[in-house]
């Protein structure tokens, strides 16, 4: 009987200190799957994903581009262009990598916008009789995405896309948003009739007046007699101007600004529709929070 009591003991024992490996070493098996997946959360990286590569890319040539900016139109437009045209491109890297992040949407955002202002800015440079323009061209674009994101952000939730424009409350901004080639064709046509301006800058002053105005009067200055004084300063303004004067020729630039002057056009209005619509939506907001702290109270007259 001892013996048996014994060996029964000894077969439980067993079992016991065999379960409990086999526990152990599921319990090492959960702990070492949750400390890879740990590490593989932690290895990712947001910063180094492709379209975030692509979005630093366009930064770079947007910057090469506004060193070329002052006298150098072809190298100048090219970098500009390329910086725009890789637009697009991050978009499809980060639906075929599966690489859609915040953090990219919102470079992908600042950037358009200060590539933009920043071409504007030199436009106003170059063409000042319509530097009013472009300031206020400037402001409707900066205004108008940053409210939208803004009320997309409070109204819509963190999860939510700033293209997520639902048609009850615009339909324009609505196929503007959802339809990429008409996102794409409006984008790149807006910008194409700033790089034609800016081609124009360098124009003949004979087929662009508005480049070189020669004033008459007795304390004006000819165009021939003005040079040495002119280039005595070669960061001025004027010596800018000269220097820019006659270095292509204005046909091409004309047909691009003519073709993409009705697209860039009908973006200014959807940049106003998009502030406007953003403003009521914020202020539905404001509405619905002062209703449920009950305002406006009603004060009692003394």
């Amino acid at each position: 009987m001892t013996s048996n009591r014994v060996r029964k003991q000894a077969l439980s024992s067993a079992d016991t200190s065999s379960s409990l490996v086999v526990n152990q070493g599921t319990i090492d098996i959960d702990s070492a799957t949750l400390d890879d997946s740990k590490s593989d959360f932690q290895q990712e990286n947001i910063f180094l994903f492709w379209p975030n590569i692509i979005g630093y890319m366009r930064i770079v040539l947007a910057v090469a581009s506004l060193y070329y900016m002052p006298l150098h139109p072809r190298t100048c437009s090219g970098l500009y262009s390329i910086s725009c045209l890789l637009d697009a491109l991050d978009g499809y890297a980060a639906r075929f990598f599966e690489e859609s992040t915040r953090f990219g949407a919102v470079l992908d955002m600042v950037t358009d916008r200060c590539t933009t202002a920043c071409l504007l800015v030199f436009l106003s440079s170059a063409w000042p009789r319509w530097a009013l323009l472009f300031q206020g061209l400037i402001s409707l674009d900066l205004a108008s995405h940053y409210i939208h994101m803004y009320a997309t952000l409070i109204m819509g939730g963190s999860e939510t896309s700033h293209k997520s424009v639902d048609r009850s409350r615009s339909w324009i901004l609505n196929l503007y948003y959802t339809n990429k080639t008409v996102l794409f064709l409006f984008c790149a046509l807006n910008e194409t009739f700033f790089i034609a301006l800016y081609l124009l800058s360098f124009s003949s002053p004979y087929l662009s007046p508005g480049l070189l105005q020669a004033t008459n009067g007795a304390g004006s200055l000819s165009v021939e007699s003005a040079k040495s004084f002119l280039f005595a300063n070669p960061h001025s303004a004027a010596a800018l101007e000269m220097a820019r004067a006659n270095k292509m020729d204005s046909f091409v630039p004309w047909l691009i600004a003519g073709i993409s002057f009705p697209v860039m056009l009908i973006k200014q209005i959807i940049n106003v529709v998009q502030l406007a619509k953003a403003s009521l939506w914020l202020a539905q907001g404001d509405v619905e929070i002062r209703k449920k702290q009950g305002l406006p109270r009603h004060r009692k007259l003394k």
